[in-house]
């Protein structure tokens, strides 16, 4: 038995005996212990109910193609490239790397787990099976890069926009590429992040490789493990989060028409949500970046993308690419 069919087991809920899963396997009862401690190593809350056996704490839904693109309207769906989802890549980004030229426009693959999943500036991103949404999508564009500015902020709107869809309010954006819970109008815990990776020609066709990873249900593990204030979307939505087939869905249709209308108008038609949801404006901030570090009050972003920031003599710095935190008052 393989961990992917043990978590498909579990997903139930239901607390299975040991001796049974092992007697369905045609396994014994130490490999089914060996797999289930793979599992709880990449962060999987399996229990042991002593006699009942094992469980989760929790239902939950292992990531369907079938089930996805039945959740897509018909057209869309017959537009995309491929639609792909894996058990374990080291991620979805590398995934469509690796399929150079040969990958079709929208091209969209999934994993349940990464053993390298990437974040912003090549840190790690946690990619526990089962639980949050790791997907990547390939975009061609025949203009090149310069027409391309501010597509990771416009893709942190696409993704509020598939959260509304869902049902679920109460997130917003820190430039550049980070969507954060809110709570009474501050700037909470990571809900997830964006990562775009170009390819091609400056001045000619090129490609974005857009992955993003969104955080479904975290475990108290998986928040220390994250090593800076991180949420869910089951703490917005109540409890419990949505199905991740539908979610998955809800963010390829939003990915697929805001890419769409991205390619058309630029930044420009997402500039006004983007000011909506933006988490730095007037705000303190400490900014770090190759320039060294130093401090002011978010002033919004330009018409490219880049952040602003209002110094103390009432000048603004435009800036491309940095670290910032919100300074405490």
């Amino acid at each position: 038995m393989q961990p992917v069919q043990l978590l498909a087991l579990l997903a139930g809920g239901e607390a299975l005996s040991g001796a049974g899963l092992a007697a369905q396997a045609g396994v014994t009862r130490a490999a089914i212990w060996k797999q289930v401690e793979a599992l709880r190593a990449r962060g999987v809350p399996i229990e042991a109910r002593g006699a009942a056996g094992y469980r989760l704490p929790w239902t939950l839904q292992m990531l369907d193609e079938k089930q996805i693109r039945a959740a897509l309207p018909a057209p869309l769906a017959r537009s995309l490239g491929a639609l792909e989802v894996h058990w374990e890549l080291d991620s979805t980004s590398s995934e469509l790397q690796r399929r150079g030229a040969g990958a079709a426009d929208f091209s969209i693959v999934l994993a349940e787990t990464q053993h390298a999943g990437r974040g912003r500036r090549g840190r790690e991103w946690l990619s526990p099976p089962g639980l949050n949404l790791y997907l990547s999508c390939l975009k061609r564009f025949e203009s090149g890069f310069a027409a391309l500015a501010g597509l990771s902020l416009a893709v942190g709107v696409i993704v509020l926009r598939a959260l509304e869809n869902l049902g679920i309010a109460g997130a917003g954006l820190k430039w550049p590429n980070d969507v954060l819970a809110v709570t009474d109008g501050q700037a909470g815990g990571k809900l997830g992040g964006i990562l775009v990776e170009l390819s091609g020609e400056y001045q000619g066709p090129c490609a974005a490789i857009i992955g993003i990873g969104l955080n479904l249900r975290l475990t108290p593990a998986l928040h220390e493990q994250a090593g800076q204030p991180a949420s869910d979307l089951a703490t917005l939505a109540g409890g419990t989060p949505p199905d991740r087939n539908r979610a998955a869905a809800a963010l390829i249709a939003a990915l697929v028409e805001g890419l769409r209308q991205f390619e058309r108008d630029g930044f420009a038609a997402f500039s006004a949500d983007y000011a909506r949801h933006d988490l730095l404006r007037d705000r303190p901030l400490q900014v770090s970046g190759a320039l060294g570090t130093f401090d002011g009050v978010g002033a919004g972003v330009d018409a490219h993308g880049a952040l602003q920031v209002r110094m103390a003599d009432g000048s603004v710095r435009r800036i491309d690419s940095a670290d910032v935190t919100v300074r405490r008052a």
